[in-house]
């Protein structure tokens, strides 16, 4: 299947991802956006998504994306990426109304929703996926960085274990078009600002281990997001940095969007499977990371998510 014989009559075309974009759903959308105005320049296309991050202002035509979903308008086609569209946010309403429905996705909680459904779990990325319904000949520099950046953004750089031959064999297609690839890698995934190092230092010293020091866990209240001037953008990394603490099987970090109300993102290496953890709670995403939001206080969340890893280590 090419992407493009889905979509060859349409005439007006909406793109959406998940709420709180990561590297991978923007890279996804904005590759599939840039790639559809050259595969169908007569054609609308929107791009719905929550604002992301600053670190992808190198992506060409970034600040086409709408971030307001006060729409009454009506889509030929609505294509999902990186997620069910349960995740959609305020985008949801204008997806229901689309008359096609595609999905394309690879996180293995997406039981597959829509009139088209592409779900691959065994993919690095959304992003890599999305590379194979492309036609080669359309794709340009721009096109590969967007996907590069998802890609790279989904697999730590290509060190996570989901990164496949196949993997690296898009990676390598990528990067024949000559941007500069490096500079991607530090500007998007390692610099970090200043405030973002402060509440990143916060967070690992305030962190705890528990159940036999296999696992750790670290919490960010709006009052100290509020006192370093930090938003949720800024919390990137934080739990990778969690993971890497010698001896830990699984990493949580949590930080508080509303009253009594946290996002959670779990990382493992691989002793734990965090996304069947997540998705108890109504969350998703892979083996060795996931997420979920849940409400009550951070010692019962904490208390919940618990019950569900020792279960794990106890088989």
């Amino acid at each position: 299947m090419k992407i493009i014989d889905e979509l060859k009559d349409a005439k007006i075309i909406a793109i959406s991802g998940h709420i709180r974009p990561d590297g991978d759903c923007v890279g996804s959308v904005m590759g599939l956006y840039l790639y559809l105005q050259k595969e169908m320049p007569g054609a609308q296309i929107d791009v719905y998504l929550d604002k992301p991050a600053d670190i992808f202002d190198c992506i060409s035509h970034i600040h086409d994306i709408k971030s307001e979903f006060n729409t009454d308008r009506t889509y030929d086609v609505f294509v999902v990426l990186d997620t069910a569209p349960d995740r959609l946010g305020d985008a949801e309403p204008i997806y229901q109304r689309a008359g096609k429905k595609i999905n394309i996705d690879h996180h293995i909680s997406n039981t597959g929703y829509g009139d088209v459904s592409v779900v691959e779990p065994e993919r690095s990325s959304t992003a890599e996926l999305l590379y194979d319904l492309m036609r080669p000949e359309m794709i340009d520099e721009e096109i590969a960085k967007a996907i590069y950046i998802g890609i790279i953004h989904d697999t730590g750089v290509l060190r996570y274990s989901n990164t496949s031959p196949r993997t690296l064999q898009v990676v390598g297609e990528l990067i024949k078009f000559g941007f500069d690839f490096p500079q991607i890698i530090e500007e998007t995934f390692y610099e970090k600002t200043y405030r973002q190092t402060q509440i990143m230092g916060r967070a690992v010293a305030e962190s705890v281990r528990f159940m036999e020091d296999r696992c750790i866990v670290s919490v960010i209240d709006r009052r100290m997001m509020e006192f370093y001037q930090v938003t949720s953008k800024d919390l990137d990394g934080i739990v990778n940095q969690l993971q890497s603490v010698k001896g830990v099987d699984c990493a949580i970090f949590m930080y508080e969007t509303g009253e009594s109300e946290y996002k959670v993102s779990m990382r493992s290496n691989g002793n734990v499977d965090v996304s069947a953890v997540a998705v108890k709670f109504g969350g998703g995403g892979h083996v060795r990371a996931a997420g979920c939001t849940l409400n009550g206080t951070y010692q019962d969340i904490i208390n919940k998510l618990s019950i569900e890893i020792a279960e794990q280590f106890e088989k």
